[in-house]
């Protein structure tokens, strides 16, 4: 008898039971290479020697200590790990068991902040369409993709959303990226002016939108342009970096690369590279003294946050990214891939866009490159490349409602950082014949 609920009710998974690094073993023997790090999660692997015997020193220590009435050594050495390396004032590091939550504390704090600098008009969030950052309540409001969002709308609070910074499809014609970016910018500035500049809490984005669109980096000079906007109207920004975040874009943190810092940051995913469940908050100077200051007590709170194990795993794992210089190999790797997938798929009148950063790739596909008009739906198009990449041992992330929540479809490859040349072709190889395939299934081309 099977009393999992497992996420979809329909079909039969396969059970994994083993690992050789970015290898995933099933019971019956198939190896799958990993191509997305499952939801860009895997980011050392399967099974680093390091990380594990990190997990069993701490266990033979102490496994869990509540928050409430302890700290522990490997949460204060993690939170001085990534303060050290963060951009800008983030100062203080909130250790949380996931990406959901690590939002939800942003959104949390961002209004206490406000509340305790006597600002309690302060209510609204901004973010943007097709964003998504997050299934908890407040995380999914947060969020602009509409079909994660529909049929939860009534239990959801109030939340506004601007355009995303999309070249693809918003960028016009004879206009440079840098005047597109600015433009997308413009469109936050418009909205504090309509919801009224003073009622405006945060801005929430993601510094290249993940899940839900496909590794669409911002273009250059849009953050820039975000950052002093929020800075002129007194707003927040948050930045999620839960999936482009920690190595992943060729950066630790992936804003370093658009030239900005925020003023809350959710991180988590390649934080613990799967190895413990684990996310993290971190929080400028001048928020962290509000609180400090004021009641000197964040009203929120998790059973697991902190839990020596899991930040005892995520310090493995972040010091042998930096010891073994695997975020060189996320930019060389990332561009072989990039290479290899604009080669491989020049000619396919399918594929529209190759996209993203470092070894956070998306793939577009199209019914016509030149109108960029997309797949009809209703083939599920997404559905069947992850079938048919599942049969050839490839692990990919698939997904469909790129555009607007129900049309489009994109790939996104989060690969692990320790992936070598002859793995990322066999990843390109397994990836072009599955795509055919579903093709073949779905247009009988």
């Amino acid at each position: 008898m099977n009393h999992v609920f497992h996420r979809h009710t329909r079909g039969v998974l396969p059970v994994a039971v083993a690992a050789d690094g970015p290898y995933v073993i099933d019971r019956e023997g198939q190896r799958y290479l990993d191509g997305s790090g499952g939801a860009a999660v895997s980011c050392l692997g399967h099974n680093h020697p390091k990380v594990i015997q990190a997990i069993k020193d701490q266990l033979d220590r102490i496994a869990y200590a509540h928050t409430g009435f302890f700290t522990s050594e490997p949460a204060e050495a993690l939170a001085d790990y990534l303060i050290e390396r963060a951009p800008g004032d983030l100062q203080r590091v909130y250790l949380v068991s996931g990406g959901s939550e690590a939002m939800e504390a942003c959104l949390k704090l961002a209004r206490q902040y406000c509340y305790e600098q006597g600002q309690p008009q302060r209510r609204h969030v901004i973010a943007r369409r097709q964003s998504y950052h997050g299934n908890t309540l407040g995380a999914l409001a947060a969020g602009g993709n509409l079909w994660r969002r529909s049929q939860f709308e009534p239990l959801l609070i109030e939340t506004h959303h601007i355009d995303p910074c999309y070249a693809y499809r918003g960028q016009r014609a004879g206009e440079s990226l840098e005047d597109y970016g600015r433009r997308a910018a413009d469109e936050l500035e418009a909205k504090i002016l309509e919801l009224g500049e003073d009622s405006v809490l945060a801005f929430l984005a993601e510094p290249v939108v993940g899940a839900t669109a496909g590794a669409i980096p911002a273009v250059p000079g849009y953050f820039q342009r975000i950052r002093q906007i929020c800075d002129r109207y007194g707003v927040l920004l948050i930045l999620d970096e839960v999936m482009c975040g920690m190595g992943r874009t060729g950066t630790l943190y992936a804003c370093e690369q658009d030239g900005i810092a925020p003023d809350l940051m959710a991180i988590a995913k390649g934080l613990g590279a799967g190895y413990q469940p684990i996310g993290a908050m971190l929080v400028s100077q001048r928020i962290y003294d509000a609180v400090a200051q004021g009641s000197g007590f964040f009203q929120h709170g998790h059973t697991y946050m902190g839990h020596p194990t899991a930040c005892a795993a995520a310090l493995a794992v972040q010091q042998v990214i930096e010891q073994d210089d695997l975020l060189n190999n996320v930019c060389a790797r990332g561009d072989q891939l990039r290479g290899l997938l604009r080669q491989q798929f020049e000619h396919n009148p399918y594929i529209g866009d190759i996209r993203g950063r470092g070894l956070f790739l998306g793939i577009e596909l199209v019914a016509d490159r030149e109108s960029k008009q997309p797949l009809d739906p209703a083939l599920q198009i997404h559905t069947l490349i992850k079938q048919a990449a599942m049969q050839r041992g490839l692990m990919c992330y698939p997904m469909g409602g790129t555009i607007d929540g129900q049309r489009g479809n994109h790939i996104l490859l989060a690969p692990p950082f320790i992936l070598n040349a002859a793995q990322i072709e066999e990843l390109v190889e397994k990836l072009v014949s599955a795509v055919d395939a579903a093709l073949q299934m779905a247009l009988r081309v």
